[in-house]
């Protein structure tokens, strides 16, 4: 199973070689086995890629991100056609009943509002988790009374102080932001994998949001990044902060009743949604623990 996160933050030329990721850059050359990698980030706008390591990178399914000449995510590399039989997914995926959408995207965000209050508690913020635990107990069939948007504030309000706002211009914000980016582009790899179309949501069905249904999956795995930038010390947003994001990737959880990856435990729980929808069965999903 790939791994291997590679991020080119320089200048360099990148191709492919017998199975190798070849790297060149003004001091040194390195060769990274292809199957070893699971994800590559290119964060510098001085960097060229032949068209065969794209052509492979996509082949094995590698996640690709390409970043701005500020170094933020702003593209990533996705392929046509992620499994064998994407034509029949595709057909079951637009057959999706409102209804069982209903009830997997109520067990999603019901999942992601617990990991937020499991996560005030870490802090010694039990008033505002008691109320994300009155908010869980009050949600409706598709949160029709929107008791998520409700929790998010009083979360972000009670991990980073009552007049931090999620459209303020600051570090908080932009790790956030960092970190979220990060996790869509695993869903939208998983997603893409497992034979269905990213732009057809559960809840989220935006036009202009090409990744509705990666908006969806990605929800109780960001408090993954919301607990690693309130662990930073942001008086600056810079390579060393955005790497310490990008690691998130790398950091243990349980699923299933082991210990995995997060980058696995994406993987798992996906595959985990799609089943519990196909078969309209919502106890199928298999949700993360986090432990300290």
């Amino acid at each position: 199973m790939s791994w291997r996160t590679i991020v080119i933050s320089r200048s360099a030329k990148l191709d492919y070689q017998m199975g190798y990721m070849v790297v060149r850059s003004s001091d040194e050359t390195q060769k990274i086995f292809i199957n070893d990698i699971r994800m590559v980030m290119i964060e510098s706008t001085a960097v060229s890629i032949t068209a065969a390591l794209l052509n492979e990178l996509t082949f094995h399914k590698i996640k690709v991100i390409f970043c701005d000449e500020k170094r933020n995510p702003s593209s990533e590399l996705i392929p046509y056609y992620g499994s064998h039989d994407c034509s029949s997914k595709l057909r079951t995926q637009i057959a999706w009943s409102p209804e069982i959408k209903k009830v997997i995207w109520t067990e999603i965000v019901t999942e992601k509002i617990r990991k937020q209050c499991e996560h005030l508690k870490e802090y010694g913020s039990t008033d505002a988790a008691d109320m994300l635990s009155g908010y869980i107990n009050a949600i409706q069939l598709g949160d029709e009374s929107n008791r998520e948007g409700h929790a998010a504030k009083v979360y972000f309000n009670a991990l980073f102080g009552n007049e931090f706002s999620r459209t303020l211009d600051c570090n908080e914000n932009s790790a956030l932001n960092y970190g979220y980016s990060i996790l869509l582009s695993c869903f939208t790899r998983e997603i893409v994998a497992n034979g269905y179309l990213t732009q057809i949501g559960l809840f989220h069905d935006s036009q202009d949001n090409p990744f509705n249904l990666a908006s969806d999956l990605m929800e109780p795995f960001r408090p993954l990044v919301d607990r690693t930038v309130k662990n930073m010390d942001l008086k600056k947003f810079e390579h060393e902060e955005k790497m310490t994001l990008v690691d998130i990737v790398n950091i243990q959880v349980t699923i299933n009743n082991r210990k995995e990856y997060v980058s696995n435990a994406i993987q798992i729980y996906c595959r985990s949604v799609f089943t519990a929808i196909n078969n309209r069965d919502v106890s199928e999903i298999l949700f993360y623990k986090y432990e300290l």
